[in-house]
């Protein structure tokens, strides 16, 4: 795995000098049909777990973030582009990128790769929420880029 996180800016930057993060997973048989073919929405469970384990080395679990700060990121939007199959026992890399911060939301990038090959990118919308009641809530300055 590298190191994550992004070169702090102001909240609202769209000029973000991403430091990508990498997430390495294995392909299992629950992964995939019955053809050994990973899936479609097991993609999307790899994108999550990688964009976790970035929070996870930003310092900050999911948990503690909504016990300590009333404070959930979730998916507003996605959008995934497929390109090539994953198969049982591929060892894949899945990458996360801060490509933008918005007052109350961030834009991921991602990709998730075997090897050299790109076989999905996404792009992922997470907006910041007040755990309690749902509604928007701007971005912590640890995330927003005023550390």
């Amino acid at each position: 795995m590298s190191e994550a996180g992004a070169t702090p800016g102001p909240a609202g930057s769209s000029e973000i000098h991403p430091v990508p993060f990498s997430f390495g997973i294995r392909v299992y048989w629950e992964d995939t049909d019955a053809g050994g073919v990973v899936y479609h929405a097991s993609y999307v469970r790899f994108l999550e777990r990688a964009r976790t384990e970035w929070l996870r080395a930003l310092g900050f679990g999911q948990r503690d973030l909504r016990e300590s700060e009333d404070l959930v990121l979730v998916v507003r939007d996605m959008a995934i582009d497929f390109h090539k199959p994953a198969r049982l026992d591929d060892e894949l890399q899945v990458s996360v990128v801060l490509a933008e911060r918005r007052s109350a939301s961030l834009l991921i990038t991602q990709q998730i790769c075997r090897g050299e090959q790109v076989m999905v990118r996404a792009k992922v919308r997470v907006a910041c929420l007040v755990a309690s009641s749902f509604r928007p809530r701007p971005l912590p300055a640890w995330l927003a880029g005023g550390q």
